[in-house]
Order: C-alpha cells, then structure tokens, then sequence
C-alpha cells in the first residue's frame, strides 16, 4: 500500500491529485475550528449523558461538540445520498438516469437539493439544543429574530460547504469524498486516544491501579491491530470465479484460448453500509436529544438508544440489508455475462447467457453474506460489549465501526490510485 502512494507521487498529475485532496481535508479542519456568532460555550458535558451525540462528534471531527461552523458534518450529505439511491431503485424515471452521464448529473443536482433542504432542518433542530441547554448568549440590543438567522443558516452554510468539498476532492482529487471527511473526522481523535492510553499507563485513571491500567492499555493497542490486521485480510479476500475463452482464427493468427477469472471482492461494498446503516439508525436518538422531557422521548431513548438491544439488532439488520442493496445497484451480473458473451468468454460447465448471470448472482449472493456478516459483526461487537457492561463503556460502542471506516477508507483510496495508475500503463506499478 505505501509502495502505491510512493509511486503514485511520482506522476505529476496524481501527485497534484493528491496534494489538492489534502488541500480540501485541511480547509475542512480548518472549518471544523470557526467558531457561530452568538454560541459561547460547548456540549462537551451532553456527551456523556446521550451516546447518540458522541457517535455524531465522531463523523464531524469533534464539530459536533464545540458548536462551530461544520458541526453538522457530513451526515445531511450523506442522509441525502441514500435518500437518491432508495428513490432511484423506486422511481423508474430515475433508474434511467442513473445509466447516463446527463441523468447522473442531473440526481446529483437533485441530491443537492436535497442535502440543503435536510441540512436546513437539522440547523433548525441543532439551534433549538443549543438554545435549550443555555449556549447561545444574544447580546443587549440584538435583535432575537437576527440571532437565530444568523446561527441557523451559519450551520447550514457549513454543512453546504462541506457537500462542496467533498464533491471536490471527487472532481478534481483522488475521490472517495465523503470517505475522506469521514476518515479526516475519526483520525483526528487519535490524540485523544493516545492521551487516554497514556492515563492508563501512568495511573491517571480514577480507581484503576498503574498495573491495571497497563494491563488495559496493552490489551487495547493488540485487539486493535488485530481488528485492523482482520479487517485488511477480509477486504482484500475474494473469490475467483474462472472463465475460458474460446479460440478464433482470424487470418492466419489464432486468437483467444486463455483462461482468465472475475474476483469477486468479499467486502464489494467497502464501508458504504454501516455508514448507511449508522445514518438510519441514529435518526429516532437524534430527534430523541431534540425533544423536551416527556413519554415520547423516554420511549425513543428506551428503545432506540445505542445502550439498547434493539439498537444493536437493527444496526445488524440494516448493514445486511444495505450491503445487499448497494451491489444490487453497483454489480450487474446480467451486464457481465452479455460481455463475456460478446468477447467469447464462458464460465466452464455453465452455458454462456442466462445461465451465466445466473451462476455469477448466486456466487454474489453467497459472498455478499459473508461480507455483510463480517461487517455486522466487527460493527455490532462493540454495541453488546457496552451493553453488557451496563453502559459503562459507551466509549468503545462506535469503535468498530469506526476502524472499519479508516482501514476501509485506507484500502479503497489506495485501490483508486492503483486503478489510475493502471490506466497511466505506469510501469512500475505493471512489473
């Protein structure tokens, strides 16, 4: 992987590539840090009493909690998306963009749209916390009105401007945008990882001895790499299903008789469905935190909360069910076949046409299965550990989906350099 980004430097135009994309990142932490008029304080101490908002500090980089001008994030952006992707599979019209470049332009247009309209609502709601729990301090002679003008469309400027960049770094950057916000966002708290670990070790931690605490911070550095090293080993696993191709004639050379084979990744969906799924899931503990004290609260905290087992069985359920949908719109077995059909390729003991597509979307399936497992549970592990232990380590509740976020982030962006690399014939990378 690090030989990739070594090569991929060596190209101008891939090195400006990446230089800009991080060009982007660094504006966007740079963002992270602007502070709203009329907000003077953080949510630094609601963190600990609703997981739901710490899972929601994680994907905006620490955003979330100190009120500033991207504190919404990426996730309107992203709760758009899925909106678009749903739509499409629903609405024939559609489906029938999105097979063109003119169509795709105009749903991302329409996912635009749409990423205001979310963004705009949740500033209102996020203005109506802040206000509740007394952060936002109106001076003497402003008008009220002004103020909350003022803050909401801050916000929702903001969340507009992080779609722009991330759009960015897709036009004219290496791609994978919101991956790399998302990435940038979880990276960024690795200080304040190491500055946990470190109390651990120096027996800075309340009621734990020096023992103790090395004991754990040992523990958690080995069951990280080994999550990670687990994580590598299952996204770049793949099954290989193996295709002849028949001999021709033309003239007086022979064409054709090779054998070749199409990997099917086990991890096809890369981290697109637990980010997806997390999105769903948080929405009934997000309105949760915006409602006032009541039955209707108590109920969303009760069922729907991440200490729950409802909410570890629908994060389960969803990332299987979203890991399914989205190769059903990315991988088109029916697409594969006809040109396997048209190039004189077959898969041996399978008839070329129907048969074919249909053996290729049986292999995905199985295969699909087994990466959506391995994702659910890498994602959901965490989940019943904290609610085993009582809530008591709400901390470690997002961790999995977390590394599975920056290993596969890591992975799928080296995949992209190499693919252009690959379309540059760079040599180094052929040998």
């Amino acid at each position: 992987m690090f030989k990739t980004f070594a090569n991929a430097w060596r190209i101008a135009d891939l090195r400006d590539k990446m230089l800009f994309s991080a060009f982007i990142i660094l504006l966007y932490r740079i963002g992270v840090a602007i502070p709203v008029p009329f907000v003077t304080a953080d949510l630094s101490s609601m963190m600990q009493s609703a997981s739901i908002l710490q899972y929601l500090n994680i994907l905006s980089g620490n955003a979330f909690s100190n009120a500033t001008l991207f504190a919404l994030g990426i996730s309107p952006y992203i709760t758009s998306s899925i909106v678009m992707q749903l739509l499409a599979v629903a609405i024939p019209a559609l489906e029938r963009w999105s097979h063109d470049e003119e169509g795709k332009k105009k749903i991302n247009q329409i996912t635009r749209i749409v990423t205001v309209v979310l963004a705009l609502i949740t500033s209102i709601g996020y203005y109506v916390m802040l206000e509740s729990n007394g952060i936002i301090t109106i001076p003497d002679g402003t008008s009220r009105f002004f103020a909350q003008v003022i803050i909401i469309s801050c916000y929702c400027a903001g969340s507009a401007l992080v779609m722009w960049l991330a759009e960015k770094i897709n036009d004219r950057g290496i791609g994978n945008g919101i991956s790399l916000i998302l990435f940038a966002n979880i990276v960024s708290r690795g200080p304040s990882i190491v500055n946990t670990l470190w109390t651990y070790v120096t027996g800075g931690a309340s009621g734990i001895s020096v023992a103790v605490g090395i004991i754990i911070a040992v523990a958690s550095v080995v069951i990280g790499l080994g999550m990670i090293t687990f994580i590598v080993f299952m996204t770049d696993s793949e099954r290989r299903i193996p295709v002849q191709y028949a001999k021709k004639t033309v003239g007086r050379k022979m064409y054709g008789g090779q054998s070749s084979n199409i990997p099917i990744k086990l991890n096809m969906t890369g981290v697109m469905p637990i980010i997806f799924a997390n999105s769903i899931i948080s929405l009934p503990a997000t309105i949760a935190v915006f409602l006032k004290d009541g039955s209707v609260k108590n109920f969303l905290n009760n069922v729907f909360g991440t200490g729950t087992w409802v909410y570890a069985i629908m994060t389960f359920v969803l990332i299987v069910a979203f890991a399914y949908f989205y190769v059903a719109i990315s991988f088109n077995p029916v697409e594969v076949a006809n040109n396997l059909q048209k190039n004189g390729g077959s898969v041996p003991g399978i008839r070329p046409g129907r048969p074919t597509s249909d053996y290729i979307r049986k292999i995905t399936n199985r295969i699909t299965l087994i990466g959506a497992l391995f994702l659910s549970v890498i994602a959901v592990l965490p989940i019943i550990i904290n609610i085993c232990s009582g809530g008591k380590m709400s901390g470690l509740a997002f961790g999995g989906s977390s590394i599975i976020i920056v290993v596969g982030v890591v992975l799928e962006t080296a995949r992209e350099i190499e693919g252009q690399m690959t379309m540059r014939h760079y040599k180094g990378f052929l040998e």
